[in-house]
C-alpha cells in the first residue's frame, strides 16, 4: 500500500484529497495546524475509514510533529497544501503569507531526505495579478499583487529547483477558484461560499464594484481529479499545470445563478470596488493539462452550484 502525506488535510481542498486517496486505497497522513481546516472533516474520513495518520502541527517549524510524521509514515508522495488562505487575512497580515516560504522549504528538505517519489504543490492563479494576456498560460506574464501569490511563485520556484538540481520530482497546480463543500463561508472565505452564507441568511449578496469580474469556478472534485492525474502520471513531473475549467463566469452572473438555485427572492447589493487587489479577469488556457494529463472537468457550474447549495443548506446554522 502506497503511502501519501497531505499537509492542510483539514481544509477545504485537503480534505476532499484526503477522502479521495483513501477510497483509492492508499494510506494517508494528514497534517494541519487547525488554523483554518475544521477537525471534524479528518473526523468524519477517520470514521468512515478507519485507518490514516492525523497531526496537528506547524509546517512552518521543522522541529514540529512534521518530521515525526515524515518518520512514522514514510510517504511515497507528498501534497503541499497548507498555506495562509483568503484575501481578508492576507490583506490583515501581508507578513502571515511570508512565512509559509519556510514551510514550503520544510516540505521539500524532509521530502529529499525520506527520497519521496513526487512532491505536488498547492499553487494559485494568483500568481498571475493582472494579467494582458488572457487565456493565461502557464509561461505567461506573472504578475501577483499579493504576497500570498508572490509566495506561490516563490514555492513554484523552489520546486523546479529541487527538481533539476536534485532530481526530486515535482509538480506545481494552479488552482482557479476552487469550491464546493466545506469551503469556508465566513467573510474570510471565497466569493461562492460567501454568497451562499449571505443569501442562506436572507441577506442580499455583496457585490464589488459592476460584478463584471470574470472568474473560473472549477468544482472541488474535478479539482482533486487534476491533483490525483498529477500524482500517478510521471509526465507531470517537473511540470506546473493551471487547473481550471477554461470557462469565464462574472462575479454579478454567479450571484444571480446562486440566487436562483436558492430560491430566494433577493438581488445582489452593490459596493464599491475593492481597488489596489481586485483582479478584473481570470481565464486559464487548460491546454496543457489536458494534452498531457488528459485532464477533463465533469462538473459545470449549475451542478456544482447546487451540490454546494445542498451542503451549505444542511450543514449552516440558523444565527
Amino acid at each position: 500500500m502506497e503511502r501519501v502525506l497531505v499537509t492542510g488535510g483539514a481544509g477545504f481542498i485537503g480534505s476532499h484529497l484526503c477522502e479521495a486517496l483513501l477510497e483509492k486505497g492508499y494510506l494517508v497522513g494528514c497534517f494541519d495546524n487547525f488554523s483554518t481546516g475544521r477537525l471534524d472533516n479528518i473526523i468524519s474520513l477517520k470514521e468512515k475509514f478507519g485507518y490514516g495518520k492525523f497531526r496537528r502541527g506547524d509546517v512552518n517549524n521543522s522541529s514540529s510533529p512534521l518530521r515525526k510524521l515524515f518518520y512514522d509514515l514514510n510517504p511515497d508522495y507528498v501534497f503541499h497544501y497548507a498555506a495562509t488562505v483568503g484575501v481578508k487575512r492576507v490583506l490583515e497580515d501581508p507578513f502571515a503569507s511570508l512565512q509559509d516560504i519556510e514551510g514550503i522549504k520544510n516540505i521539500l528538505k524532509l521530502s529529499l531526505e525520506y527520497k519521496v517519489k513526487k512532491v505536488i504543490f498547492a499553487s494559485s492563479s494568483e500568481v498571475y495579478g493582472e494579467s494582458p494576456e488572457l487565456p493565461q498560460k502557464e509561461d505567461g506574464i506573472l504578475n501577483p499583487l499579493l504576497s500570498y501569490g508572490a509566495v506561490k511563485l516563490i514555492g513554484e520556484y523552489f520546486c523546479q529547483a529541487y527538481y533539476k538540481k536534485y532530481d526530486l520530482p515535482t509538480c506545481a497546480l494552479r488552482f482557479f477558484n476552487v469550491y464546493g463543500p466545506r469551503q469556508e463561508g465566513s467573510d474570510y472565505g471565497f466569493v461562492v461560499s460567501i454568497f451562499l452564507n449571505q443569501i442562506l441568511r436572507g441577506e442580499r449578496p455583496t457585490v464589488f464594484g459592476d460584478g463584471g469580474q470574470t472568474r473560473d469556478f472549477t468544482y472541488v472534485s474535478d479539482n482533486i481529479e487534476a491533483a490525483l492525474l498529477a500524482m500517478e502520471s510521471e509526465k507531470a513531473n517537473g511540470q506546473i499545470f493551471n487547473v481550471g475549467t477554461g470557462k469565464q463566469t462574472t462575479i454579478l452572473d454567479l450571484a444571480r445563478k446562486i440566487i436562483g438555485i436558492s430560491g430566494n427572492d433577493l438581488e445582489p447589493k452593490f459596493m464599491p470596488p475593492r481597488s489596489g487587489f481586485e483582479i478584473t479577469d481570470r481565464l486559464p488556457d487548460v491546454s496543457k493539462i489536458k494534452e498531457i494529463l488528459g485532464f477533463e472537468p465533469k462538473i459545470n457550474l449549475n451542478e456544482g452550484l447546487m451540490r454546494t447549495n445542498d451542503y451549505f443548506r444542511k450543514h449552516t446554522k440558523g444565527d
